[in-house]
């Protein structure tokens, strides 16, 4: 099975912003690309990188500078299937939930984000095409019913738990012992329990600054 793993390496995790500067985000979107990859291989599966800069990583690799749906539709149109496509922000994913993914036979299955995105999928249809946009998991859903065909859920909280906004580190270093959940301990993320709320968040000791 062809897995593809789209990786935006221009300008990765802009929604992290606020916590982390443009290279600390480079650093820890690579850390989280590494957690997928090595779950992948694990899985005696070779991964695919879609990517929108050229990259000296030493995994297969296509360049494609276009919107996330534009690529992944032009790679489904030239590849044999099925097809796995995983996102690279999934540091939770383990080699037992990705062959879980793998294991159901239906045309489509899809793992949903916990945002309502979709953070995997499995194509053994041609006339399946992907539309990442807002609530994706509802649309791929609606778009496969629309093709009749059948849809399985591949519900997994480590494959929903994709990192976009500085709460969703909180995941990572609950979760994780990986490279993304490395890459946050050494640079000064730890647990925090909110005095108010009583609630876990994670902050930064201050010796580990954003300049």
């Amino acid at each position: 099975m062809e897995i593809l793993i789209p990786f935006d390496n221009r300008e990765p995790k802009t929604r992290l912003s606020p916590v982390l500067n443009r290279d600390e985000r480079q650093q820890f979107a690579d850390a989280m690309l590494s957690d997928v990859l090595s779950a992948i291989k694990e899985t005696n599966h070779t991964p695919h990188l879609l990517v929108t800069t050229p990259t000296d990583r030493s995994e297969k690799v296509t360049v494609d500078d276009r919107s996330l749906t534009a690529a992944v539709n032009k790679f489904l149109s030239t590849t044999k299937l099925p097809v796995a496509i995983l996102m690279s922000d999934l540091p939770l994913c383990t080699p037992a939930v990705i062959e879980r993914l793998f294991s159901y036979e239906t045309p489509i299955t899809i793992a949903p984000g916990l945002g309502g995105g979709t953070n995997a999928l499995v194509i053994r249809d041609r006339s399946f095409s992907v539309d990442y946009h807002g609530y994706s998991y509802r649309d791929h859903c609606q778009h496969a019913a629309s093709n009749s065909l059948a849809v399985s859920e591949c519900d997994s909280r480590r494959l929903a738990t994709d990192v976009d906004e500085p709460t969703d580190l909180r995941e990572v270093v609950l979760h994780s012992d990986g490279a993304a959940a490395t890459w946050l301990r050494t640079n000064g993320f730890s647990l925090n329990i909110e005095q108010k709320s009583g609630r876990v968040s994670v902050k930064r000791d201050e010796n580990n600054n954003r300049e």
